[in-house]
């Protein structure tokens, strides 16, 4: 294990995003992490300076986290964080719960300094992108180490308009879903050309990976990399007039993001 460079650590939640997290702060190096999680599964994550136990009550006498992480799903909310309280005081609060507000947190962990944010399931490879907002009167050390947290998942950027969540939950919470569903559409469409099925989800998934990894090693906008494949009255090109049809796909993409944005805010709004 590396040296220590995170401070004590209280996370709510061993599941998928909890749990990549976990394994990111590890790599940094932490000094001790109490995880609270009543599954029986999470005791896997127990060891290096790891603790798992089941609930609150559970929490050795005397520990104090820097930091305490609320990584549980926001229906579960009113429950998890019962008890939590009394951290708030040197502690400061980060929570992935998805809806759930700066001003609802405030209310369960009086004077506590929070931020709310929104990682995406690519932290699970290190990959992911979280958008984060400080609530008032977080001090720049107490954000800082919630940054930091953030970051040993991948990028993060901090905003000052907590509003932008909502959007941001639609566009790369959920992202992954929509580019995963265009894979399955890619493996279905080569099935149907008569390409054998193997071959069908190698070319699928690689195609996908490989053009993001093209993305990320250039510094030219995507529509430039889509017209630099797309050869003037070449078979991309007809493909693309297919999907452009009537603005057919961006319209769908469009509304997409405006539905699931839409639902983030009823989710805050409870």
């Amino acid at each position: 294990m590396t040296d220590a460079v995170l401070p004590p650590l209280l996370l709510l939640g061993g599941g998928k995003m909890g749990s990549a997290m976990l394994a990111g702060w590890r790599e940094r190096g932490v000094s001790r992490v109490v995880v609270i999680d009543p599954g029986a599964e999470a005791q896997a994550l127990a060891g290096d300076g790891v603790e798992v136990v089941p609930s609150i009550g559970a929490v050795p006498a005397g520990f104090a986290p820097g930091a305490v992480i609320l990584a549980v799903k926001p229906q579960m909310a009113e429950a998890a964080v019962d008890g939590l309280a009394r951290f708030a005081g040197e502690a400061v609060i980060v929570s992935i719960m998805a809806g759930i507000t700066i001003n609802w947190l405030a209310g369960r962990f009086p004077g506590g300094a929070i931020v709310r944010a929104m990682p995406n399931t690519p932290a699970a490879v290190r990959q992911g992108i979280t958008v984060a907002v400080a609530g008032a009167g977080v001090a720049p050390a107490r954000r800082a180490l919630a940054e930091a947290l953030l970051g040993a998942v991948g990028d993060v950027a901090m905003v000052d308009d907590e509003a932008l969540l909502d959007p941001v939950t639609a566009i790369s919470g959920g992202g992954p879903a929509y580019v995963f569903l265009l894979v399955e559409l890619l493996e279905a469409a080569a099935l149907e050309q008569g390409i054998p099925a193997d071959l069908a989800r190698r070319l699928a998934r690689q195609t996908v990976i490989g053009s993001a990894a093209l993305l990320a090693a250039s510094d030219q906008p995507a529509d430039a990399l889509r017209r630099a494949v797309t050869s003037p009255k070449g078979t991309t090109e007809r493909a693309l007039a297919v999907l452009m049809d009537d603005a057919a796909w961006p319209d769908a993409m469009r509304r997409a993001i405006a539905a699931a944005t839409a639902r983030s805010r009823e989710l805050a709004s409870g």
